[in-house]
């Protein structure tokens, strides 16, 4: 969470894009991790079919598969666990690579299972930007690392170097 928190804290206040994080959390424990990041800047879990908006950011809720729409909704699935994963990370991905293809950017930071990998290369496949947390500074690099060997054209990147990126993203559509 601390690498989460340092790209948040870092985060341009206005960014030019909806911004979907989805964190596997405990499933019938309450959480209030959407309250712990807010800091500067609103952070919601949407509704289902709630329509994707430039500039906010959307929690994947707890227990629910969150899928981008061609439409720019939101849709919640109860279905299985992937991974062993609901929220899946993978199926997040999959489903903004086929809404987006190339304006899609996709993230995917430290954890200890290969949840998200598959459906970072699919990003990669669309054109999209595929970008992984270096596994050498990762708590868990299971993930990062499950992305690079599965697909070559994953961008491994520093903490500091994902938060330049991301303001250069905010500066470039400034334009």
């Amino acid at each position: 969470m601390p690498v989460l928190t340092a790209l948040m804290e870092a985060w341009p206040v206005v960014f030019p894009m909806p911004v979907v994080l989805v964190i596997h959390r405990l499933k019938n424990v309450k959480s209030e991790l959407g309250t712990l990041l807010s800091g500067r800047r609103q952070i919601t879990e949407p509704e289902d079919k709630e329509l994707l908006l430039p500039g906010h950011i959307y929690l994947a809720p707890q227990n629910y598969h969150l899928l981008i729409e061609a439409d720019d909704t939101i849709s919640l699935d109860y279905s299985e666990p992937i991974n062993f994963s609901r929220p899946s990370i993978d199926l997040s991905f999959d489903s903004a690579a086929a809404a987006f293809g190339a304006a899609t950017i996709g993230i995917l930071l430290s954890g200890a299972n290969k949840d998200g990998a598959e459906g970072l290369c699919r990003i990669a496949v669309a054109g999209g930007a595929a970008i992984v947390q270096d596994p050498a500074t990762a708590a868990f690099s299971i993930m990062p690392q499950a992305a690079i060997d599965l697909c070559a054209d994953i961008q491994s990147m520093t903490v500091d170097n994902m938060i330049h990126y991301l303001r250069n993203i905010s500066t470039a559509n400034k334009r």
